[in-house]
């Protein structure tokens, strides 16, 4: 997933990201829309690459190579914000363990489900905390339709891999947990320097797992290749474009074109996988996506009107 949401609230609601680094400079003129797409497009593109590393790596090997790359990176990225105050450290320790967490699971999740299907129930995180305490009868309506989508992936020609919907669905339950923890961080701590520890140590949880899982194998130098390339696109590059994009449009904005990245993971899961949907399942795709920016979109003042 996109490290951004480390500065955001639940579907792109939430502050906006503070400071700036190396990786956000030369962003200017891109158009916000542009980046964002670039965003989940690198997002959905590293999550592939990822999922060819597992037959050496397995997917715990995977998620170590990710977060020790993605750490170092950021860690160097934003070295002159790495410095946070004492009471900040467990949040920080919270949040990578979380982040840790959430890329397990869904890393595990789409070693036997399709990537859209996976991204698809993994929304349903986001989605959850947005209507969780509303009393508006609109959010009845997108939890329904997101129910019904959800229902709808789990038709399939073939036996279901329910071993990978659960995984998924953890992945959407540390989804949500790192989307409030997203807060506190960062309240407590200045630019991406927050993130950039909270991954390390997500990186240092992890790496135990991976070695006992893909041993040797990780120090391949083909494995250190494709698991940088991961790092980078899914953690560096969508985190340094979404960056800027939230500092030039509302974040309510940002949230409705995030909604897409279930329908982006479906089509990038077609042609670099070979994992093809069935209709119904394309139509579940649409009807999580459909409620995510419907929940977005009435979020927001002017939706209450």
């Amino acid at each position: 997933m996109a490290a951004i949401e480390v500065e955001r609230g639940p579907l792109g609601e939430g502050p906006s990201p503070r400071g700036g680094s190396v990786l956000t400079r030369g962003l200017g003129g891109v158009p916000p829309t542009m980046l964002v797409f670039t965003g989940i497009i690198s997002v959905q593109f590293g999550a592939a690459l990822a999922s060819r590393l597992f037959a050496s790596t397995g997917p715990a090997g995977a998620v170590s190579l990710r977060l020790v790359f993605a750490g170092l990176g950021l860690l160097v990225a934003w070295r002159s914000t790495l410095r946070i105050a004492r009471g900040a450290l467990p949040v920080v320790l919270g949040y990578g363990a979380v982040l840790a967490l959430m890329n397990l699971s869904f890393y595990e999740a789409i070693d036997r489900i399709p990537l859209g299907m996976a991204v698809t129930i993994e929304f349903l995180g986001p989605l959850a905390v947005s209507l969780i305490g509303s009393r508006r009868w609109i959010d009845v309506v997108w939890a329904i339709m997101a129910g019904g989508g959800v229902f709808l992936l789990t038709k399939s020609d073939g036996p279901v891999a329910w071993t990978g919907i659960l995984f998924a669905l953890a992945a959407a339950v540390c989804w949500a947990g790192y989307i409030l923890l997203s807060a506190a961080l960062g309240e407590r701590t200045e630019g991406g320097g927050g993130l950039a520890l909270a991954m390390a140590f997500g990186g240092v949880l992890i790496v135990p797992i991976g070695i006992a899982e893909a041993g040797a194998a990780l120090l391949n130098p083909a494995a250190l290749a494709a698991g940088f390339g991961v790092a980078m696109l899914s953690s560096v590059v969508p985190y340094s474009v979404e960056l800027e994009a939230l500092r030039r449009i509302p974040a309510r904005v940002f949230g409705v074109l995030m909604s897409l990245e279930p329908a982006v993971a479906a089509l990038v899961g077609v042609v670099m996988l070979d994992q093809l949907l069935r209709p119904a399942q394309w139509a579940g795709v649409a009807c999580v996506a459909a409620a995510s920016a419907g929940a977005t979109r009435t979020d927001s003042p002017e939706g209450r009107k």
